[in-house]
Order: structure tokens, then C-alpha cells, then sequence
């Protein structure tokens, strides 16, 4: 009996030693070690072990070293039960393949950091790949920690997933769809990160700031940040807003409705002063003997006065907003550049704007597009025309002050 617990003691007390010396080893290893690569590493320039020790790759593989020369060290200590040496083995061995694991993890996110820092990662973003990658890893990291505490060969146990196939199926249905959606978006360029979108199902509108492999965060613009399913992307129709930028012109499209009642033929002394406008100068020579030519011809038969054609203050209007848009710095003029009359509404004659900024840059965009409508508008009275407005409870008032 005294030979048994001597025999105990001695075993535990060099268990206890071993231990002692794996937490030593694991000190040195990390004190020494990843200190002194990690001073090394700022002396250098290159970038990828900087991104390794940002991860902490080689924190958690250093873990490795001690559960090694554990599993090792077990092996020389006499006097435990062979059931402790053996479950205490498994369990190292088990330790050491969660290790790797996260090592592995670690790997992976260093990878990914190294290849946002290259250009195109704008375009083929690889968050979602990385993401998979490390399901994968632990999936296999899973079935050999089972395995190995269990003393079975890992090939048991992936014979058993078959079986359970329409389980993971059923539980990973959106991982898998949104593993689809991902390399779709990827391969076919749909979405970067930093595109603008518009996702109206989602109450989203603003700045893709991350794609991953679930999910596609949107920043809005009220600072507020939308999560869409990645997968619904393929299920729903949404706006990209990056041609818009790549191009370089960002859309003018807007109108103001003259009211009809002020339309009218231009008087000779309109014409003349008219005339004298350098944006018409070209447009009423070219627009007058136009006119001369076929008044001429159709104009003087019995002196039917419908019979000739004469001009308008709303078209000449028309005619110097396009040349005023013509001669615009801001506005491109390699773009499509129309001044169009709508159909008549009951809020008047709509006289619309269609053309392109060369600054697609929001504030900047605004800020041109009402410069040219404060011109328009204010010269809207120089031709005679007014600007519809519905009548408010001051006017209505200031009519019956009249009466």
C-alpha cells in the first residue's frame, strides 16, 4: 500500500513538474520569441508579417509548442493509471487540433487583410471565400476532436454525415444560398464595397461598407445601417449607382411649369431685344429669316394672318436655356443635353432640364443644379412668361383687400 501511494505521488508530483515546465517553456516561448520576431518585424518593410502578427498567428501558434512536448512528456512519467495516460494523450492531441485551428483561422484573416490592401479588392472582394474557408476549417476541426477523444478513426464519423445530409442542408439553407449570391455578385461585378445601392424592399439607400458571406451591410444616409441577406440579391431588383460615377455625369432631370395663360407671340420691339442677347444672338438670325422664308411663301395669300409663323416667348425661353446649358462649365456637354416641352397639366406648360454635371459628387451636384434653376427662374419674366405657383391663403386674401 505504501508502495502504491509512493508511486502515486511520485507520478503526481512529476505531472506537476511538467506542467511547471510547459508553462515556462510556454513564457520563454512567448516572452523571447514572439517579442523579438515582433521588433524584428517593425525593422522591416514588409507588409505581410505585420498583417500575420495584427491576426496573432503567431500567438496562437505558439500554443502548440508546450501541448507537443505535454503529450511527449507523458510518456516518461511512470506510475499513472495507462486510462489517465490515455484520456490525458487524447485530450492533448484534441487541444492541439483546436490550436491548429485557430492558427489556421488567424492565417486566413491575415490572408484577407493582405489582400484588401491590393487594388483589386475594390472589385473582387473575397471576405465571403475567407468566411466559407473557415467553416470549412472547423467543420474538419470538429469531426477529428470527436474522433480523437472518442478513439475512432474520423472516417466514422463522415460516414455518418450521409445520413444527415438533409439536416445540414435544412440548417445551412441560407449559408448555402448566400454562398451562391456571393459568387454571383463577385463574378459579375454587381456590388462593391463603397458602390452606392438602392434596395427599396430593405429600406436601403446609401454605401455598401461590407459584404460578407451571410450578409451586405448598407450605411444610409442618415448614418443608419441596414443588414440584407446576401442571398436577396438574387431574389429582389436593386439599383447600383457606380456606372453613374464611373461615367463621370451625374443627371439633371427637373422642371418648371410656365403658366400657360402667359404664352404668347413676341412683339417686333420682343425680337429685336431679344436680339441683342448674346446666348440668342445666332438662334433669332437663324430663327427670323427661317421665318421670313416661309412667311414669304405661305404668309402673304389673302393676308391670313394664321397662315404665318411667328415667334413664341415660351419657345425662345426654351431656346435660351439650351444655349445658356451649352456654354455651362459644369455641365457635360459629351452627355445627352435636351430643354424639352411636356404635355400641358393643369399646374401649366412643364419646361424640362435633361442633362449631366461633370461633378457627380452629391453636395457639388446640388449646388450646380440649383445655380442653373435660380437662373432660369429669374429669367423667366424677361420673356413675358410666369412660373405656376397655386394660390395660397395670401393671395386669396390679397384679392379680397381689392374687391
Amino acid at each position: 500500500m505504501d508502495f502504491v501511494d509512493a508511486s502515486w505521488a511520485r507520478a503526481t508530483a512529476a505531472l506537476i513538474l511538467l506542467l511547471a515546465g510547459l508553462l515556462l517553456l510556454y513564457f520563454i516561448t512567448r516572452r523571447f520569441v514572439i517579442v523579438g520576431a515582433h521588433r524584428l518585424m517593425r525593422r522591416t518593410r514588409a507588409q505581410w508579417d505585420q498583417a500575420f502578427f495584427e491576426a496573432r498567428v503567431p500567438h496562437r501558434a505558439t500554443l502548440i509548442v508546450p501541448l507537443l512536448a505535454f503529450r511527449f512528456g507523458l510518456t516518461w512519467i511512470q506510475g499513472l493509471p495507462p486510462a489517465l495516460t490515455d484520456f490525458l494523450s487524447r485530450l492533448t492531441a484534441a487541444c492541439i487540433i483546436l490550436v491548429a485551428a485557430l492558427t489556421t483561422d488567424a492565417f486566413l484573416t491575415s490572408l484577407h487583410t493582405l489582400y484588401q490592401r491590393l487594388p483589386i479588392a475594390q472589385t473582387r472582394p473575397i471576405k465571403s471565400y475567407i468566411q466559407l474557408g473557415k467553416i470549412a476549417v472547423y467543420a474538419v476541426a470538429v469531426i477529428f476532436i470527436v474522433a480523437r477523444l472518442a478513439g475512432q478513426s474520423p472516417w466514422y464519423f463522415v460516414s455518418g454525415l450521409g445520413a444527415m445530409m438533409a439536416i445540414i442542408m435544412l440548417i445551412f439553407r441560407d449559408t448555402l444560398l448566400s454562398l451562391v449570391a456571393s459568387i454571383q455578385l463577385t463574378n459579375n461585378d454587381l456590388v462593391r464595397v463603397g458602390d452606392w445601392i438602392e434596395m427599396p424592399q430593405f429600406n436601403a439607400d446609401g454605401d455598401v461598407i461590407d459584404i460578407a458571406l451571410n450578409t451586405v451591410k448598407v450605411q444610409n444616409w442618415d448614418k443608419t445601417v441596414t443588414v440584407i441577406p446576401t442571398h436577396k440579391f438574387l431574389e429582389h431588383s436593386f439599383r447600383n449607382w457606380r456606372a453613374m460615377f464611373e461615367t463621370g455625369g451625374r443627371r439633371i432631370k427637373r422642371a418648371i411649369h410656365i403658366n400657360t395663360a402667359t404664352i404668347r407671340f413676341l412683339t417686333p420691339e420682343e425680337i429685336e431685344h431679344f436680339s441683342r442677347f448674346a446666348l440668342l444672338r445666332d438662334y433669332m438670325k437663324t430663327k427670323i429669316e427661317e421665318l421670313n422664308a416661309h412667311n414669304a411663301q405661305f404668309a402673304g395669300q389673302n393676308g391670313v394672318i394664321v397662315n404665318a409663323r411667328r415667334l413664341t416667348n415660351i419657345g425662345t425661353l426654351r431656346a435660351y436655356i439650351q444655349a445658356y446649358l451649352r456654354t455651362h462649365p459644369r455641365v457635360r456637354q459629351d452627355m445627352t443635353l435636351l430643354v424639352r416641352q411636356l404635355a400641358p397639366t393643369p399646374e401649366g406648360v412643364p419646361i424640362e432640364v435633361y442633362a449631366f454635371t461633370n461633378d457627380t459628387r452629391w453636395a457639388n451636384y446640388e449646388t450646380i443644379q440649383a445655380d442653373i434653376f435660380d437662373h432660369i427662374l429669374s429669367m423667366v419674366p424677361e420673356f413675358g412668361l410666369t412660373v405656376y405657383q397655386r394660390p395660397s391663403g395670401r393671395d386669396v386674401a390679397a384679392v379680397l383687400e381689392e374687391v
